[in-house]
């Protein structure tokens, strides 16, 4: 099993998580996700995680890893927040 922590950008609340944690889990290989939104932190557990499987999906859901913010993804990020609030009720 393997373990990866990616720290990424604009997690705003538990819509977001909401958004994360389902599109993550489909991933091959991650078994687990946990997610810290006051520390902008993402602990994957699995089998053999690819690592930028999941900085892709991060970033096509608006939350790219640290240091690699854009207008674009904030936007998108907006957009995932909203669809994981709706997922939530």
């Amino acid at each position: 099993m393997t373990t990866h922590q990616i720290f990424v950008e604009n997690i705003k609340c538990s819509g977001c998580v909401n958004s994360i944690r389902p599109a993550l889990l489909k991933i091959k290989g991650v078994t687990g996700v946990e997610i810290l939104k006051e520390e902008d932190k993402i602990t994957l557990t699995g089998w053999a995680i690819k690592r930028e499987a999941v900085l892709k999906k991060l970033a096509a859901l608006g939350y790219p890893e640290k240091g690699s913010n854009s207008l674009m993804n904030k936007a998108r990020s907006f957009v995932s927040c909203a669809i994981g609030r709706v997922l939530k009720k």
